[in-house]
């Protein structure tokens, strides 16, 4: 009885169990599929997430594209694929108990197939670099395509790096040296003359001696070269283009908080996503605010931004953005490291050390810029767009500053006392409008066995100086009968004051020198002072382009041939009984020429001519009229060939390129020391080089980016005979940079856990007017640390800046202005995402 008990239970167990496992294995239901790419190419490591109600399963494509995962039950699943690149793939499946399904050639389309044509929407990559420019040639174009050279540098990057600033952001670029504490770079061996910033491709007036924030930015393009036949009078070496965010058709909301070395505290929101149901309407909200000091004495900034921006997609014809963009900066001008008496082969760089900053305590710099843009496509037929898009700022600067003269104190005798550096005082108001409208048609056409991409169109931008700006400035030497001479001439010694300082008779300055063997901050009285009051006269400037460029292709062939015509209109003294007036034309060729030798690589050669009448240059100083366009118009042209390459399905991208570049008629400031306003005409300049630059994936959890930039620069004529050859100046042979982040994702016992670490190399300088001493090379390494706990939206980061603080410059202008780097700096932040 007992046996036959124990023999019936068992029965119904191993029954009931089998039961069990058969049910679980009708439920479960295996899925398999392939992807393929727009090309029918396999494509692997894209991320594949099938959702039913609160059920999600993720898995990835291998390096064939297949895929497989096992759903536990039947249902209604919505299927997501995406990859970097690439437009999102979705589509919902009803999957009944049947034990396999089989997806085959899933087709993902690349992602500039239904890019707008001008850049309305934002995008939701997250990777190091950039596929597609739109500013190059005015149409989504692939990078690999443009026949120039192109580095950007995503969102992305900027976070990994906690780069506040734009000088920090555009360190990893090839060919990108900067030159001084202000937005001030040399591209490709050229120092910037405009002062011109470029916003989404269109021309604006730049906050010179501010760095811009880049918490509203999407990404940073370096454009090389003369970009005039696009943009109109732009550098020779290169254009940096800053493109901001835009809305995006999904919710997604993050706040970051940041602090860290020298009393730094920052703080952002980015807020975007649909305003209404059919997801017509987006948002996104970008706003800032930094308090920091700095490792320089006396300086310090509080700065914030704002800018909201709206898009409108009423459908698949029509679409525009509006952006608003404020930014208002409080801050005091550093005009860099003074040293003691520079002789050549004698120079010490630490006879002061690098936290040295000459000024007054009660200086300032205050700054505020408001821009709103616009843009509008509108599709007439499928092969024909129009766009236009509009931009207005408003620029205001309000300065106070004691900044040397670029020379010493003189004694009784005119002899130069070496620890004395001559001061000048200088308080500057002005404000600035801009106004710059872009109009053209995108046409896409055939004839015979070619493809045309035409882009044909108009643009206008004007810049205005307000008459009300003027500027007092107080330096020379107090004479006897209360006035001032410019500077002090022995043979009249009887006209001056004198006093003595160190034992010493001189003559008493009107600004008091500032001792650097025993520095002394005070609240500077500026009735103290006997000023020379100069107004800065209104003007106004106007250019007028139009132009034609067709994009021609045959196969693998693509052929770039791009005529503009420009007119260029500068007034002085505008509207007022004294104006003058200057005209200038010029039409600009471009020609390009890309060949895909395979699928993954494209050579190119290419060749642009840049054009630049030199009003805008002269603008940082006050000149009479007719000002800087009577001189001679700056004139370049480049000349480049290179290979661009994509791999792994455009994950890894490598660019090789070599460059000439010429340009003529180049003003400078003279850096005299009476007339600090006095320009002069160099002469020309050449630049020769090669740059190598690589990012993407390694792994799909492990990105890089990754240049190399040999430079020889030269200058071909001057002035001053004996520099005809030499190196130009702020400008390395060699530079090279490596950042590069892996997360370990997968990793039991450190799951969530991120490390990035970079180094930047960069050849020694020569000042930009002394050539009696060298900025020494140096290499500074960064690192970092992140941690996403699992099931959270935090992000945790630490960032270490030169870790091993090593001393070092990035710029000079003399020996009593030279631009250090910062020493080792730690930055802590947190991000949520929700």
């Amino acid at each position: 009885m007992n046996l036959s008990i124990i023999t019936s239970v068992r029965t119904y167990l191993i029954f009931g169990f089998a039961f069990l496992f058969s049910l679980q294995t009708i439920a479960q239901i295996k899925v398999s599929g392939s992807l393929i790419s727009g090309q029918h190419e396999p494509l692997s490591r894209a991320n594949i997430k099938f959702k039913n109600g609160k059920d999600i399963l993720n898995t990835s494509s291998d390096s064939t594209g297949r895929f497989q995962l096992i759903l536990p039950q039947s249902g209604n699943y919505t299927m997501t694929v995406s990859a970097i690149g690439y437009l999102t793939f979705q589509k919902q499946y009803i999957i009944s108990e049947k034990s396999e399904l089989v997806l085959k050639d899933i087709i993902l389309n690349n992602s500039l197939e239904e890019l707008q044509t001008v850049e309305i929407v934002g995008t939701t990559a997250k990777k190091y670099f950039s596929d597609y420019s739109f500013s190059a040639t005015k149409t989504a174009t692939l990078n690999k395509d443009i026949p120039q050279s192109i580095s950007t540098v995503s969102k992305e990057l900027i976070a990994d790096r906690q780069a506040s600033t734009l000088a920090d952001a555009v360190k990893n670029v090839t060919g990108v040296s900067q030159s001084s504490f202000y937005n001030q770079f040399a591209i490709r061996g050229i120092n910037q003359n405009q002062e011109g910033a470029i916003i989404n491709g269109m021309r604006t007036h730049q906050y010179f001696f501010n760095q811009p924030l880049t918490s509203n930015l999407e990404r940073i393009e370096v454009i090389k070269g003369p970009a005039s036949a696009t943009f109109s009078s732009v550098d020779p070496g290169g254009s940096i283009n800053m493109v901001t965010k835009k809305p995006l058709a999904e919710d997604r909301k993050q706040i970051s908080i940041s602090a860290g070395s020298f009393s730094t505290m920052r703080t952002a929101l980015d807020f975007t996503g649909p305003l209404n149901k059919e997801k017509t309407l987006l948002y996104r909200l970008n706003a800032a605010y930094e308090d920091s000091k700095s490792f320089r004495d006396l300086q310090y900034k509080k700065a914030y931004l704002i800018s909201p921006s709206f898009s409108y997609i009423p459908d698949d014809k029509t679409s525009m953005n509006v952006e608003l963009v404020m930014n208002n900066s409080k801050s005091r001008l550093d005009r860099g490291q003074a040293i003691f008496g520079a002789i050549a082969g004698k120079t010490d760089l630490n006879s002061t050390p690098i936290t040295f900053n000459m000024g007054g305590s009660n200086d300032y710099f205050n700054s505020q810029d408001l821009m709103l843009m616009s843009n509008l496509s509108h599709a007439i037929t499928p092969d024909v767009v129009f766009n236009v898009a509009y931009i207005k700022q408003a620029w205001t600067e309000d300065l106070l500053e004691h900044r040397t003269t670029n020379a010493f104190g003189v004694d009784e005798n005119n002899v130069a006392i070496p620890t004395l550096a001559s001061m000048r005082a200088v308080q500057r108001q002005q404000k600035w409008d801009t106004n710059n409208l872009s109009t053209y048609f995108s046409i896409n056409a055939k004839t015979g066995i070619f493809k045309h991409k035409i882009v044909v169109g108009y643009d206008v931008m004007s810049t205005q100086k307000y008459r009300g700006g003027g500027e007092n400035s107080a330096q020379g030497y107090r004479l006897k009968d209360g006035t001032i001479a410019p500077k002090y001439d022995p043979a009249k010694k009887d006209l001056y004051l004198f006093k003595t300082v160190n034992g010493v008779n001189a003559p008493v300055p009107n600004v008091d020198h500032f001792n650097l063997a025993n520095p002394v901050y005070t609240i500077r009285n500026l009735s103290d002072y006997i000023f020379t009051k100069t107004e800065i006269p209104p003007a106004y400037s106007i250019v007028n382009g139009v132009y034609l460029q067709d994009q021609i292709s045959y196969r693998k062939l693509i052929l770039t041939l791009g005529l503009r015509q420009e007119w260029y209109e500068d007034y002085n003294n505008y509207k007022l009984n004294t104006e003058q007036k200057i005209s200038r034309k010029k039409l600009l060729p471009r020609l390009g020429i890309t060949y895909a030798i395979m699928p993954e690589i494209n050579v190119y050669g290419t060749y642009l001519e840049g054009y630049q009448p030199q009003g805008n240059t002269s603008t940082l100083v006050i000149v009479p009229p007719p000002a800087g366009t009577n001189y001679k118009p700056l004139e370049s042209d480049l000349k480049e060939i290179g290979l661009k390459s994509g791999w792994l399905n455009n994950t890894l991208m490598f660019n090789v390129s070599i460059f000439e570049i010429n340009q003529r008629n180049l003003l400078l400031n003279a850096n005299d020391p009476v007339d600090v306003n006095l320009l002069i005409e160099r002469g020309a300049q050449r630049s020769r080089g090669l740059e190598i630059e690589a990012s993407g994936f390694i792994l799909p959890h492990w990105q890089f980016n990754l240049g190399y930039s040999y430079t020889d620069a030269i200058i071909k004529q001057d002035n001053d005979m004996t520099l005809i050859g030499q190196r130009v100046q702020n400008t390395p042979k060699h530079s090279g940079s490596v950042w590069t982040r892996y997360d370990l994702k997968d990793n039991k016992f450190f799951n969530g856990i991120g490390f990035g670490a970079g180094v930047q190399y960069s050849g020694d300088k020569l000042p930009l007017y002394i050539r009696n001493f060298t900025l020494p090379a140096y290499t500074i390494a960064d690192a970092a640390i992140y941690y996403a706990p699992s099931k959270t939206k935090v992000q945790l980061a630490m960032n270490i800046n030169n870790v091993f603080n090593s001393t070092y410059w990035v710029g000079a202008q003399n020996y009593l202005r030279l631009f250090p780097g910062t020493p080792r700096n730690i930055m802590f932040n947190v991000t949520y995402r929700f």
